[in-house]
Formats: C-alpha cells, sequence, structure tokens
C-alpha cells in the first residue's frame, strides 16, 4: 500500500468523485452528457464514448488532487490509457488523485427490501489486476429500500464479508450500502444501518480499516461516531439522486464527512460545451462540493 495514498485518503481535503458508472448506468449517464442510445450500436461503442467522457474530466483543469482526494473508476477504465498513461497512474502520477476500484457485479433481486450484491466468483483475479495497476482499493454497493433489519442486516454481513478479503489483498474497501432517498422509511432504515455497520466494525481485528459511503442521512451528524472511529479510515456522502444543490446543503450539516458524488458532481455537463465552457461548469461543481465536504 502506498503510505502518501494513505495519508491521502486519511486526511486530505476534498472530495472522492464518482466516476464508476458500468453497464447497467452507463445509458443514462451518457444521455445526461448528451449522448443518446440512438448515437451507438453496440456495448464497445458505448464504453468508449463514456471513457471519452471521462478523459475529458479526468484531463480538465479543475480537476486535480488539491480539491479530489480520490476518483473510483470502473473495470473497464482502469485497463484503458489516459493521454498515453494507465488511467490510475494518470490520476496518481499527473493528478495527484487516488485511483479506487468499483468491483461488484450489480444488484440482485430484492429480498427483504434489500438488494444484495450478485456473486464476485472472479474476485480475486480481480483483485490482483487493481493491485497491479496500482490502484488503492475498491468500491462495492448494495441497495436499501426499506427498513427491514433481516436484509439490511444481510447487505451489511455479506459487504464486510468480501470487505475481509480485499483487505487481505492489500487494498483498502469502500463499503457502500446505499439507502434510496425516496424510501417511505429512510429515517428507520439509516437507524437500522447505522447499528448493522456498528456490529461488523466491533468484529474487525489486527489494524484493519474500511471505508463507509454512505447516503445523506435525515439526522444530521448521524455517521459521527464512525468519523471518530479509527477502524473507519473515511466516511464519504453519496448524493443518491439528490440535487447537487441539495446534497451540498446536506452534506455542509455532516461534519467530517466528505462527498463522494456522481450525478451531482456531473450535473451541468454536456458533451455539445465548448472546452471553456466545461472546464468552468465541472470547477463550478468541485468548487461547491469542495466547500461542503470541509464542515
Amino acid at each position: 500500500m502506498n503510505d502518501e495514498q494513505f495519508e491521502k485518503v486519511r486526511g486530505g481535503l476534498g472530495l472522492i468523485a464518482a466516476l464508476d458508472q458500468s453497464g447497467g448506468s452507463t445509458p443514462k449517464t451518457l444521455a445526461l452528457y448528451g449522448i443518446t442510445p440512438d448515437s451507438y450500436s453496440s456495448d464497445a461503442e458505448m464504453f468508449d464514448l463514456v471513457h471519452e467522457m471521462r478523459t475529458r474530466i479526468m484531463r480538465s483543469r479543475g480537476f486535480q488532487g488539491d480539491r479530489i482526494v480520490g476518483t473510483i473508476i470502473f473495470q473497464d477504465t482502469m485497463t484503458r490509457q489516459v493521454d498515453g498513461k494507465r488511467t490510475a497512474d494518470y490520476l496518481w502520477d499527473v493528478k495527484g488523485i487516488v485511483p479506487f476500484l468499483k468491483i461488484d457485479k450489480g444488484l440482485d433481486a430484492e429480498l427483504n427490501g434489500v438488494q444484495a450484491m450478485n456473486p464476485i466468483p472472479d474476485l480475486g483475479p480481480v483483485l490482483t489486476q487493481a493491485t497491479a495497476a496500482r490502484v488503492f482499493g475498491t468500491k462495492m454497493r448494495s441497495f436499501i429500500r426499506l427498513p427491514d433489519r433481516v436484509g439490511i442486516t444481510a447487505v451489511v454481513r455479506q459487504q464486510f464479508g468480501l470487505a475481509s478479503q480485499i483487505v487481505a489483498a492489500g487494498l483498502v474497501p469502500i463499503i457502500e450500502p446505499e439507502i434510496d432517498i425516496h424510501s417511505p422509511g429512510k429515517a428507520e432504515a439509516e437507524t437500522l444501518l447505522k447499528a448493522a455497520i456498528a456490529r461488523e466494525l466491533g468484529k474487525l481485528s489486527g489494524g484493519r480499516q474500511v471505508i463507509l459511503k454512505l447516503t445523506l442521512p435525515d439526522q444530521d451528524n448521524l455517521y459521527a461516531e464512525f468519523v471518530a472511529d479509527s477502524k473507519v479510515l473515511r466516511v464519504l456522502a453519496l448524493s443518491g439522486g439528490f440535487s447537487q444543490e441539495e446534497a451540498d446543503e446536506r452534506l455542509a450539516r455532516n461534519h467530517g464527512v466528505i462527498a463522494s458524488f456522481s450525478r451531482a458532481l456531473l450535473e451541468g455537463l454536456l458533451v455539445t460545451q465548448s472546452a471553456e465552457d466545461f472546464d468552468a461548469t465541472l470547477d463550478a461543481s468541485i468548487a461547491s462540493i469542495f466547500r461542503s465536504s470541509a464542515t
């Protein structure tokens, strides 16, 4: 593990950019960027287009390590290059941004109000590939729709079970049990999730650490105890469909938590924008999210 990257993740000011849209979410991401499905005829073309979008973002003048702690990328992005460098190398060597890799394979069918992760049969080889590519850590997402104790306990146990394998491979896992911001029992689900995470953190030993990525809660500073927990390297907030303005406002009220936004970060970016307009829009988004992450 790179000690400089570790210190940056542990205490660096800024946000962690989520540029990890995968096969299922890429068409919507491209559509918001102004590229409709009739613009490509295969998955290969789709991934070429989204890599062009991500390259444009990563190369932008405002996308720098002074305000961005890390960036989560998709496996396809990890295998590609930016300006002649492997993506993870470009992020760290050129931009000073710590690279993370999304490793989950999407979500299983809903059961007990939640969607656990699909199996990851190639987890070992993926972790080996990530280490070879100089990736610092991983990210994996579950989804919680209802405040069901059985379901929430199950997704948290699954997350921490895989996290143990990731830590053993020398990487730092981002655990992301997202709660639906439209859930009719969002606050109750957050209380159940907090308790389930606390139980699993209590089982960690040997100096193992994880990063938590959680939906912005209804109760401000709900996760303050995780911010202070030595077993939690960092607590991140996901925007989850909130507008950038609302996500920033909620984030600013949760002290010690930094952003890891995707849709809110990319809000307003269009393929048709001039380089000047694109850079200005992205720079303004980063500046706003940075300010909210500094509370």
